[in-house]
């Protein structure tokens, strides 16, 4: 597993584009948890992209929990990116493709029969 300081240079997250902000913290853990301000709000401000993290009680432990959540959703959206790509390149190719001929005699055979319908509408001539 990459390290933190690997992570966040490979999805270029630098610090000074981090805005940070300590909350307490809510839920179980008793008087400790309510009376501390360790819940992490880490905002990514370039891309606007927020994380929050009270794993532990720890703010520090919380702090390094919410990096790598950051990192994450940047990976996450990175390869999501990738698949749309792919899913909209064969699609593309889809389309573009030669048709069957059993595709062809289909078009052919919906045709016709439309064209039997509008036949019968026409008016009859003396």
């Amino acid at each position: 597993m990459d390290s933190l300081e690997q992570r966040m240079k490979r999805w270029q997250i630098r610090e000074e584009d981090l805005q940070e902000r300590f909350v307490l913290g809510s839920g179980s853990g008793g008087q400790k948890i309510n009376k501390t301000s360790s819940r992490v709000y880490l905002k990514h401000l370039p891309s606007g992209v927020e994380v929050s993290c009270q794993d532990s009680r720890s703010r520090e432990k919380n702090r390094e929990t919410a990096r790598h959540r950051l990192c994450d959703v940047f990976e996450r959206r990175s390869v999501e990116a990738r698949q749309e790509s792919r899913r909209q390149r064969a699609l593309r190719r889809y389309r573009k493709r030669k048709p069957s001929a059993a595709s062809k005699a289909e078009t052919r055979r919906n045709k016709q029969h439309r064209s039997d319908k509008k036949q019968m509408r026409r008016r009859i001539s003396d």
